[in-house]
């Protein structure tokens, strides 16, 4: 079983390098506040942000939770850059603290506490990104209370614990449904320690799964209303599979070494491996279920990765915990017979790591706010969903022009960008993969139904062709490129759209009603929409 130290904490930091690194916390979580302020919102942040604006118990896509953080947000900030990130700040700070208190808990090591907080600001994806709107940004709070609460139930033996792991279970569930990856780390922890008759017999771990399937619930209920829609359509991602790729798995290794750290992602992983190894040796619950939280989703996305480009933020909710087994580790090593030497080049590569990505951080902060430069032109990953003010304020003047009452598209990047740049003075409407706006309020029908609108799509959408299918008639009017730092991204045409009134909600299995099934699609496309 784990062994927790007494509760007095090892105050081995002197007071003069504590408050150095509280002063540097404070100016990153500064950095990110300027962040999410002056960084515009990007496509998918956008589409989360309609979500917002939406009273429906799910979503096709992911569960709600998102969206309601982004409600929280905006309901104080109102419809800005920071009111959509607002809860993303304070995610990261949450996580932050339910991350050293665990640390806290099985080392009472002050050193490190410091360590593991600073290890996730130099970590890309944490120290700047969560920030952004995502779904990840909400389940990562949740996930780490799940596994605050089970620490806390190693610590005290007392059951009840379970109760509170259940409803964070529940909450994380409602934010995205990749945290049942961590159902075989939580399985580990009951089953393999000597406590599993006593866990086996109690009702508190039945209680737990109870409460996490009672707060979960919108997401059971909207899917049984709408022949398990968002169930199908994840369970196709999760199975579809193309030809091996070294390819893809090296995007996924990149990606992750990107996002997490090229020091920072080796020094994660090899602890929870030596983390592994002790628990699963001695029985030690926590090391338990930190260690195998991390490698079964980690080894089950690079297994995926042969045959699917596993998207960027998919990941991340397991990386806090290799954060938190790093950490803990550190202050084992001796104990477990290592050499001062390799104690202290631990220490050192840990150092490393925060030494290298927090800088980096910053430098990305730099570019993404204050940098006048495209480095990349335009295959820049920061510019590529950029400029659209400049396509909203065509088509509101092309509107004014042609007597025009509503826009249409066909892709739910370009829908989500107008609407955002718009704030909903017209209606636009994706008039095609209508499953994704099942229970959505009227977009304004009354401005739609017999009027003119405009029809906005990039010059490559395929999806224009399903207009043909229909009695709507295309003028070209316009073409118009986004503009990021003067450098043309993406070329949209913008056509007058006459003779068509659309239906928003058509019966299923028709053209414009279809989810983006993986399924039947060809496999550049299925990789690019899984990549989602």
């Amino acid at each position: 079983m784990t062994s927790f130290p007494d509760p007095y904490l090892d105050r081995n930091v002197s007071r003069r390098a504590f408050w150095v690194i509280g002063a540097l916390l404070v100016a990153l979580t500064a950095m990110r506040l300027v962040y999410a302020g002056l960084f515009d919102l990007r496509t998918d942040e956008a589409y989360y942000w309609t979500w917002s604006k939406e009273n429906v118990l799910s979503f096709l896509d992911h569960p709600p939770m998102i969206s309601w953080f982004i409600r929280a947000g905006t309901l104080i900030f109102g419809d800005t850059n920071f009111g959509a990130r607002f809860a993303g700040i304070v995610a990261m700070a949450v996580t932050q603290l339910l991350l050293a208190d665990i640390v806290r808990r099985v080392t009472q090591d002050l050193r490190a506490v410091l360590l593991a907080v600073l290890m996730s600001e130099a970590a890309l994806y944490y120290g700047l990104l969560m920030a952004k709107v995502a779904p990840d940004v909400a389940l990562i709070p949740f996930a780490m209370a799940m596994l605050w609460s089970l620490v806390r139930l190693a610590e005290s033996h007392d059951g009840r614990w379970w109760l509170a792991a259940g409803a964070f279970g529940g909450f994380a569930l409602l934010s995205k449904l990749t945290v049942v990856m961590f159902v075989p780390g939580i399985l580990a922890f009951m089953l393999v320690p000597e406590w599993r008759g006593r866990w086996l017999r109690s009702p508190y771990p039945w209680l737990a799964v109870l409460i996490a399937l009672a707060i979960s619930s919108p997401v059971l209920i909207w899917n049984a209303g709408h022949d398990w829609a968002s169930f199908r359509f994840q369970f196709i991602r999760a199975t579809t599979n193309n030809e091996v790729s070294l390819r893809t798995l090296g995007d996924f290794l990149g990606l992750q070494f990107g996002q997490v750290g090229v020091i920072l992602m080796p020094v994660i992983l090899s602890a929870v491996v030596v983390t592994a190894w002790r628990g699963y040796r001695r029985h030690e619950a926590v090391a338990i279920l930190l260690a195998t939280c991390v490698l079964v989703p980690f080894f089950f996305f690079a297994w995926k990765s042969l045959t699917l480009r596993v998207g960027d933020t998919w990941p991340m909710f397991l990386w806090p915990a290799g954060i938190a087994a790093a950490a803990i580790n550190l202050t084992k090593l001796p104990a477990d017979g290592w050499s001062p030497r390799m104690v202290r080049a631990s220490y050192g590569w840990s150092i490393a790591a925060i030494a290298t990505g927090i800088p980096l951080v910053v430098l990305v902060f730099l570019y993404s706010v204050a940098a006048p430069w495209n480095l990349i032109g335009k295959n820049d990953p920061l510019g590529g969903e950029g400029g659209y003010q400049v396509l909203a304020d065509r088509a509101l003047a092309e509107m004014k022009t042609s007597g025009a009452t509503w826009i249409a598209t066909t892709d739910y990047r370009t829908y989500a960008m107008l609407r955002w740049h718009l704030k909903d003075k017209v209606p636009v409407v994706q008039v095609n993969e209508r499953a994704r706006f099942i229970g959505f309020r009227d977009p304004g029908m009354d401005r739609i139904k017999g009027h003119t609108g405009l029809y906005i799509a990039q010059t490559a959408d395929n999806q224009r062709r399903l207009l043909a299918t229909t009695s709507a008639v295309l003028t070209p009017v316009a073409e118009v490129d986004t503009i990021w730092r003067g450098t043309a991204m993406k070329h949209y045409a913008i056509d007058k759209l006459t003779g068509w009134t659309p239906d928003l909600t058509p019966k299923p299995d028709t053209p414009f009603y279809r989810w983006p099934a993986l399924a039947g699609m060809s496999v550049s496309s299925r990789i690019q929409l899984a990549a989602r």
